[in-house]
C-alpha cells in the first residue's frame, strides 16, 4: 500500500502552500496573455494558474498575483481598464519567447518587442494577437474574484478563437493536439511537452456492466 504524507495548509506559510500546489497540480496549461493599456501600450505576460471552466458560456479563468501593496500588475490593470484580453496557448516553439515575457519589466517596456513576437490587431478585442501561437482566445472580462489581499481570479468570456489552420478540421471542429504541440507548467522551473498522449474512452453504464459480467464469467 502506498504511503502518503499529509499537509495541513493552516500550518503552512504562503510559500510552502505554493510549492505544494505547483508540484501536485501538474501539468498546468499556460496562458500567454496580451492586453492593451488605456494609453495604447501593449503588454504580454504568461500565467500558469489558468484553465477553461465552462463552454456555455465559454469562460476561462486566470489567477493573477498583484503587488503586495494592492497595486495592479499590467495585465490586471489593463483588463480592468479595457475589459479585454487575449489568451494564447503556448507551444514548444514559443517557450523561450514566452519566458522573456515573464521577465518583470517596468510598464514602459513592450514585452512583445523584447521577445521578438510579431502581432496583428485583435479582431473582436483590441489586444494584439501573437501570430506564432497555435491558438488565441479573444476574451472580454466577465467578472473578477478578489481572493486575497493581492490575489484575484479574472474570469473572461471567450468571444472568438483563432486556431492554426493546419491543426483544425472545420468540418467536425476537431483539433489536432499533436499539431498544437502545447506545453504545460510543472513545479519549479520545469515544463512538460504534451506529445506523449494516449486515449481512454469512458464507458457507458451498460458497457461497464458488460465488462464486469465478462470478467466474472472468465473467473468462474
Amino acid at each position: 500500500m502506498t504511503e502518503h504524507t499529509h499537509f495541513d495548509f493552516s500550518e503552512l506559510n504562503e510559500r510552502e502552500r505554493y510549492k505544494i500546489l505547483i508540484g501536485t497540480v501538474i501539468p498546468r496549461p499556460i496562458a500567454l496573455v496580451t492586453t492593451v493599456g488605456k494609453d495604447g501600450r501593449p503588454n504580454a505576460g504568461p500565467f500558469s494558474f489558468f484553465n477553461v471552466l465552462t463552454h456555455d458560456p465559454a469562460i476561462v479563468a486566470i489567477g493573477v498575483e498583484n503587488y503586495s501593496d494592492m497595486r495592479f500588475k499590467d495585465t490586471a490593470r489593463n483588463i480592468r481598464d479595457t475589459g479585454e484580453f487575449t489568451v494564447h496557448i503556448c507551444d514548444n516553439a514559443l517557450v523561450e519567447q514566452m519566458e522573456i515575457c515573464a521577465i518583470k519589466f517596468g510598464p514602459q517596456v513592450n514585452e512583445l518587442e523584447e521577445a521578438g513576437l510579431a502581432t496583428v490587431p485583435g479582431q473582436m478585442v483590441a489586444s494584439p494577437r501573437i501570430l506564432s501561437a497555435p491558438a488565441a482566445l479573444e476574451c472580454r472580462s466577465h467578472s473578477t474574484l478578489q481572493v486575497g489581499p493581492a490575489r484575484e481570479i479574472i474570469l473572461g468570456e471567450v468571444v472568438g478563437v483563432f486556431v492554426r489552420s493546419d491543426a483544425v478540421n472545420t468540418a467536425n471542429f476537431h483539433i489536432d493536439q499533436q499539431m498544437m504541440d502545447a506545453v504545460g507548467r510543472m513545479g519549479g522551473h520545469t515544463y512538460a511537452r504534451t506529445r506523449d498522449q494516449f486515449d481512454i474512452k469512458t464507458l457507458s453504464p451498460q458497457e461497464w456492466a458488460d465488462r464486469k459480467a465478462v470478467a466474472k464469467s472468465a473467473a468462474e
